[in-house]
Order: C-alpha cells, then sequence, then structure tokens
C-alpha cells in the first residue's frame, strides 16, 4: 500500500512539474520577454559591428613559388612482379 502511495506522489510531482513547465513557456508573458531579447541582441550586434576596428590586410606577395630543377626519375614497381622476384 505504501508503495503505491510514493508512485502515485511521484507520478503526480512529475506531472505538475510538466504541467506549470509548458504552462510556463507558452504563456503569452514568456514569448514577450523572449521577442524582447532577441530584439535588443540585434541591436546590440549592430552597435557592436559599428563599432568594430578594420584591420589593413597585410598579405600580399607572401607565397614564394619555388622551382623544382631536380627530376628525379622514380622506379616503377609492379605489384605481380615484386611476388615473382622471391628468389
Amino acid at each position: 500500500m505504501l508503495k503505491e502511495v510514493k508512485y502515485l506522489i511521484f507520478l503526480l510531482i512529475i506531472t505538475l512539474f510538466i504541467f506549470f513547465t509548458a504552462k510556463y513557456y507558452f504563456s503569452d508573458s514568456y514569448k514577450k520577454k523572449s521577442y524582447r531579447s532577441l530584439a535588443s541582441i540585434n541591436e546590440k550586434i549592430e552597435t557592436y559591428s559599428q563599432e568594430l576596428p578594420i584591420l589593413e590586410d597585410d598579405t600580399q606577395n607572401i607565397i614564394e613559388y619555388v622551382k623544382n630543377t631536380q627530376t628525379q626519375k622514380k622506379k616503377k614497381y609492379y605489384f605481380w612482379e615484386l611476388l615473382d622476384k622471391n628468389d
């Protein structure tokens, strides 16, 4: 009997928690607060983006191309010939 009452209380607490959480998040006051905070975030982004300093581009001609004058001849290995050479 005591075990069933305990489970009933747990179930009641979980149900009330879900109910009040959903009621809060779907209320009009929460929607107004979230919209206002999103609007203020957009305004802050606009003001901070206007205050950002523009850095000078100093990456002109930093890549040096090196000519490879050494032509190395690589020996071509064939897989089957390597297996046949196991003398």
